[in-house]
């Protein structure tokens, strides 16, 4: 039996070592056909399709070995174990160091065989380079994965059991997180290698740019919907009762998304008028280089985070070098390959769409560059001079927030512009909604002394997109729809994220069972606690009745979980959601004591943030689906 199981790891190893040989095939065939392509050679897609077979092969055969427990794997011996529920034995294929990143191998191979069958309208020369491109990424992850991080190392002698995987990690958000934000991430791979190939032959323009932005869009969709699925699991796994913390391994998830967001914009503008030829390349350069920043800095161990894979210098060097030379390699082709019209320099007009958007994105390349900063800095500081220390969410607030201000102004008005050159059309009604937006903020903020000016001026801007975009859907209906619904979407987010700041509240007590807390607003009954036992892991659950000040009772049951492999205590939260507030709760046990820690909070329009993210992200299939962005 043990046997059968092993022979699984085995053809998988194989496997691996097939596709990377079909890859030098493949860099081989392409160049050869460069040379005369009258017609893309047969060949090399039939190759293209078995270096994915081979790797969907590989793929499958690591899941089998979780599902059926082969210990002799390293991999399934360290994140699985024979107790662990049948869906985290699958969830744990991708939920460690090396099974993600034979799923960014996956999702590489997919998508460049997805290219070539859909771009069969499209230069030859063309669709030979990106593939060629494509395939010296995926070629670098194969030598990544055989020499530092293979997924079927022989463990022998054979353990009989797993070490298991992480507790807070088996969780249905968190399972199907990694897949969706990979396909964000790789996403941008086919738009680096698609936009050297057009670079390399001078062909980034107008109808390029209508090609290459179904991809754009398709990568942001996903990356959107995984930074959600993250944030989502962090907000009710972790305890800390919020959505974003600005952690490190959130930010580098979120700094591609901030330039796939610039650099999709960006296309919108390229499409309609031969300019920003430049922005797309550098932006289509950066967001794939972001990504694999990402991969390097979660991989190589040097960051400290809870979302952290690995610790393994050697793993984190390879990527830093594979990186560089992905950048040198971007930059090389840019600065002698990329020729600039001169002719479209000075001919923006300043009262124009593609103005608005070019503001728009400067501000958005500095939201990343603060991004970026404040999660390298203290690396850098580390390494320079052994000092440690962490950036928090008070140094992005204050460098953010500021700009967010004309940030969302801008977000409002430009797509009231016209394309070239335009006036400012409807003044009065533009006018007269920033007045009823800031009379509403006011009577918002008037009882909260602390901010009132900033929180003011805050809500007035977002509320002001907000009205804007709600009046055009039913002024101008199914025209400019994923637009609108994206930015309607975007404001919700903001209002929802500054409500949700601004009248949450926090109670964090000691009790033993039997006690209650009280204030002027809230009473908190310990009542009991009881226990169950689960498959994997043993409960202690506290049982509470919670009374607000309208005398409004519920009940609610934390967890704290005992988990038998590995040895780890978890705290689960209960979470009542309505339209307007979460009611959220969690406990933790003081040690050598008789009490409970216990930490309540009431978080208004949570519900509103994750809508408004899937709202977002609607925009962008509606866009997608369509034959055309705007008529």
């Amino acid at each position: 039996m043990e046997k059968d199981k092993m022979l699984f790891s085995v053809i998988g190893n194989y496997s691996l070592f097939l596709g990377l040989f079909f890859g030098l095939v493949l860099i081989y065939l392409s160049v050869k056909n460069f040379k005369n392509p009258k017609l893309l050679d047969t060949k090399i897609l039939s190759f293209t399709f078995l270096q994915f077979f081979l790797v969907v092969i590989s793929f499958l055969c690591l899941v089998l070995s979780f599902v059926l427990s082969d210990f002799s794997n390293e991999t399934v011996f360290n994140n699985s174990h024979t107790t662990k529920p049948f869906f985290y034995k699958i969830a744990g294929t991708w939920g460690n160091h090396e099974g993600s990143l034979l799923l960014w191998l996956l999702v590489l191979t997919l998508f460049i065989l997805i290219f070539l069958i859909r771009t069969k309208n499209q230069p030859i020369k063309y669709r030979i380079l990106t593939l060629t491109f494509q395939q010296i990424i995926i070629i670098g992850f194969f030598i990544f994965l055989i020499k530092t991080s293979n997924p079927f190392n022989y463990i022998y002698p054979i353990p009989t059991e797993g070490l298991g995987l992480n507790p807070i990690l088996q969780d249905p958000a968190l399972a199907i997180h990694p897949p969706i934000l990979y396909l964000g991430y790789v996403g941008s791979s086919i738009i680096f290698s698609s936009v050297l190939a057009a670079t390399t032959l001078n062909i980034v323009s107008q109808k390029w740019a209508s090609h290459i932005k179904k991809w754009a869009l398709s990568s942001w969709i996903f990356l959107t919907l995984g930074i959600l699925l993250g944030s989502i699991w962090a907000y009710y796994e972790l305890g800390w009762g919020g959505f974003w913390f600005w952690d490190p391994v959130e930010n580098v998830s979120l700094m591609p998304w901030l330039a796939l967001t610039t650099l999709l914009h960006c296309i919108l503008v390229l499409e309609k008028k031969l300019i920003l030829t430049s922005w797309v390349i550098i932006l289509s350069i950066s967001t794939f280089a972001l990504s694999m920043s990402g991969t390097f800095l979660v991989r190589s161990g040097i960051l400290n985070s809870v979302h952290t894979f690995a610790n393994d210098p050697e793993r984190g060097l390879f990527i830093l070098i594979f990186l560089f030379s992905l950048i040198f390699l971007s930059l090389f082709i840019f600065f002698f390959f990329h020729k600039t019209n001169k002719n479209n320099l000075n001919s923006f007009f300043w009262l124009s769409k593609e103005t608005a958007i070019i503001v728009n994105n400067w501000f958005m390349m500095y939201f990343l560059s603060v991004v970026l900063i404040g999660t390298i800095y203290p690396i850098f500081l580390d390494v320079l001079s052994s000092q440690k220390i962490s950036v928090g969410p008070p140094f992005y607030h204050k460098l953010i927030i500021p700009f967010l201000v004309p940030f969302l102004l801008i977000m409002a008005i430009g797509p009231k512009l016209k394309w070239i050159k335009s006036n400012l059309d409807d003044k009065i009604y533009l006018i007269s909604l920033l007045i009823i937006s800031i009379f509403l903020s006011i009577l918002i903020v008037k009882n909260f002394s602390p901010n009132f000016l900033i929180n003011t001026i805050l809500i007035s801007s977002a509320l002001y997109l907000f009205f804007i975009t709600l009046r055009d859907f039913f002024i101008k209906g199914f025209k400019n729809l994923a637009q609108n619904i994206a930015h309607f979407g975007f404001s919700l987010l903001i209002l929802s994220i500054l409500f949700n700041s601004l009248f949450s509240n926090e109670i964090i007590t000691n009790l033993r069972v039997g006690e209650i807390f009280q204030d002027t607003k809230t009473k908190i009954v310990f009542k009991s606690i009881s226990q169950k036992k689960e498959k994997n892991y043993r409960s202690i659950i506290g049982n509470f009745i919670v009374q607000d000040s309208k005398g409004k009772i519920e009940n609610l049951s934390p967890e704290l979980r005992i988990y038998n492999q590995p040895n780890i205590a978890t705290s689960e939260a209960d979470i009542k959601t309505t339209l307007l507030s979460d009611k959220f709760i969690v406990i933790n046990m003081v040690q050598n004591q008789n009490f409970f820690n216990v930490r309540y909070q009431v978080k208004p329009f949570m519900l509103w943030i994750w809508l408004s993210v899937i709202l977002i992200s609607f925009g962008g299939l509606v866009s997608f689906v369509k034959k055309e962005y705007e008529k």
